[in-house]
């Protein structure tokens, strides 16, 4: 199934010297750097020039469309304009010439908030009857109806004009925290470098850590690995608190001056999503620990561990010598994606041929993965390939999201081209889901159907399992904040161990670095409330992959065409409601439970195959 070891690569190469094959090309959002110049100035002299509206929206349904198509034109600009800087700095984040231009656009995009402010004010004096009369009237405005009306439907956290132009204001301020996240983690990151028991030196960067710990047999290494970088952070255990305290009150700011209850309200209320359905994965997800314990339990027997640490989670319990080349496995993940249509494989293989990916670490290189959604150009995704099997379903990840801001940006117009974080998952795992399917197919003996069931039962580990844990450290350590206790490494860190404890029981051993491991969540800093929805979203996939091998062809077909059409509804309506169309509903618990099962039946297959 896959390539012959071929020799570790342990130094991070330069940008410079990787094949030009492997970057993505930008030059779909920009040719060049004064063609983003002469961009930006259009954006900014729009930006101005639509202040022009502010006092004007009562003149009629006329004039409200031209300010909607006006600021549509502004927003799909702002895209490429904000694009073209970020993804070069995060080809290295060491560049602070591009990070000035970035710089840039977030001040520019502040002035735009504030060229904003006056708008929803202004509507929302506007009758509501009378609106909708203008709706009625006017085929061009209709399209904004579903919009117009989510405007109304948030009056009650909208503020007056004053206000909002003060919350614009303060919206420079926001980003600090979470910039200087990413500098003290990446930029002015010094990863250590370790000497293995071969002899062999690795620098343990992120990308090379998540590496060692997935190939390392010895562990003694992957330990070594584990404490040598979460010393790095333990060195600044303090700073990542105040930085993490720093924007859960920003979070908390702006809740209140809107009038949430509290910031978990203030999160989901946009879209619609009861604070139940967090509520619930988390009682759920903690009454279902038995089976992620039991897999844990059956790693420390099958590795045959006196203890079992965090970071001995990853290694696979079979002895397996395959990497997994890059440029072999993209015919694999067309080959998976068949069940949803040749026009699906076809973008896919757009993907691959048009250099939208930027494959392979690079020192100063953002780690993790992404894809990125560039209205106007197409989306693009960063990785770090590293050879694993991980990389190889990461992969399939990422396509699976740009696969949805295709389909989106194709069938929708711009104002509902965007979809929520909510659903953003779904088409990501399922992807996943079915390369899985592909491989367990091809797979001849016990040791590939071994490490693949692996595979299957860590996706379900990470992306339920762990992200339920990761939700509730967040919104505990918000409600500290809520109730005006004070936030302190110490304080975090007690939060996390007392979950870790939770979640894993007795399978865990103890260990004093493993409470530190919220210090080095990027989604914490950068995206609060996020991580819930990995698990959500994981829920929602196996209920539609379930449909999409349904017994039928009929029935087959029919679970395509909704699952199609829901990554094509982009944003055109709640989340919840569109999900509903595809055939989940996450007010049941029995949606959640159906994981916990899932994983149970895996952990048994995994047994049988390790006799």
């Amino acid at each position: 199934m896959s390539s012959p070891a071929a020799a570790p690569s342990t130094q991070v190469p330069t940008r410079d010297s990787l094949d030009p094959r492997y970057t993505w090309d930008l030059t779909s959002i920009f040719p060049s750097w004064e063609a983003w110049e002469a961009a930006f100035a259009k954006l900014d002299a729009g930006i101005e020039a639509y202040k022009n509206y502010e006092g004007t929206l009562a003149q009629g349904a006329g004039q409200l469309l031209q300010s909607l198509k006006d600021r549509d034109a502004l927003d799909q600009l702002s895209y490429r304009v904000w694009y073209y800087p970020a993804l070069q700095y995060d080809e290295d984040q060491r560049n602070n010439t591009i990070n000035a231009k970035r710089q840039r656009v977030q001040l520019l995009f502040a002035k735009w908030q504030q060229a904003m402010s006056w708008f929803q004010p202004e509507l929302l004096k506007l009758p509501l009857d009378t609106v909708r009369e203008w709706l009625a009237g006017s085929p061009d405005l209709a399209l904004y109806r579903f919009a117009i009306e989510e405007v109304f439907r948030l009056q009650a956290h909208v503020l007056n004009e004053q206000g909002e132009k003060l919350l614009s204001l303060s919206g420079r301020l926001g980003g600090v925290p979470k910039d200087s996240y990413a500098a003290l983690s990446t930029a002015d990151a010094k990863f250590p470098t370790i000497t293995l028991s071969s002899g062999e030196s690795v620098e343990v960067s992120y990308g090379q850590y998540r590496k060692l710990l997935a190939t390392c047999r010895s562990q003694a290494d992957r330990k070594l690995a584990y404490e040598s970088l979460y010393d790095t952070y333990l060195g600044n255990i303090n700073t990542y608190a105040t930085l993490y305290n720093g924007v859960m009150q920003g979070e908390w700011f702006e809740a209140r001056a809107r009038g949430y209850q509290t910031t978990l309200d203030a999160a989901l209320f946009g879209n619609a999503i009861p604070t139940s359905v967090v509520e619930n994965l988390i009682r759920e997800a903690k009454n279902g620990v038995a089976p992620f314990r039991r897999y844990h339990q059956l790693r420390k027997r099958v590795l045959g561990l006196s203890d079992y640490y965090v970071c001995d989670a990853f290694v696979p319990l079979v002895d397996s010598e395959e990497k997994y080349q890059y440029d072999e496995v993209l015919d694999w993940i067309v080959e998976a994606v068949k069940p949803l249509g040749a026009d699906y494989q076809a973008r896919v293989r757009r993907a691959f041929a048009g250099r939208w990916i930027d494959v392979y670490e690079n020192q100063g290189k953002r780690s993790g993965a992404y894809s990125a959604p560039v209205y106007g150009a197409n989306p693009y995704m960063l990785l770090n390939y590293n050879d694993t099997l991980d990389a190889v379903f990461t992969l399939a990840h990422e396509l699976g999201h740009s696969m949805h801001t295709l389909l989106s940006q194709e069938a929708q117009p711009f104002v509902y081209s965007g979809y929520t974080i909510f659903v953003a998952e779904v088409p990501s795992t399922l992807n996943e889901a079915l390369l899985l399917e592909l491989m367990l197919a091809r797979a001849t003996t016990r040791e590939e159907r071994a490490v693949l069931l692996q595979h299957a039962i860590d996706n379900i580990v990470g992306t339920f399992y762990n992200q339920v844990l990761f939700a509730d450290f967040e919104l505990e350590a918000h409600r500290l904040v809520e109730t005006d206790q004070p936030i302190t490494s110490e304080t975090l860190s007690a939060i996390y161990s007392r979950l870790l404890g939770e979640y894993w029981g007795d399978a865990l051993s103890s260990d004093t670095r493993a409470q530190y491991t919220w210090a080095r969540i990027p989604h914490f800093f950068q995206s609060p409330y996020y991580v819930y929805q990995y698990a959500t979203c994981f829920a929602s996939t196996a209920k539609i992959m379930e449909e999409i091998s349904g017994a039928s062809d009929a029935t087959r077909a029919a679970a395509v065409t909704r699952y199609l059409d829901l990554l094509r509804s982009g944003g055109s309506d709640h989340p919840m409601t569109l999900l509903k169309r595809a055939g989940v509903d996450l007010a049941q618990p029995d949606t959640v439970r159906a994981v916990v099962a899932q994983l149970d039946d895996l952990v048994t297959r995994l047994e049988a195959e390790l006799g």
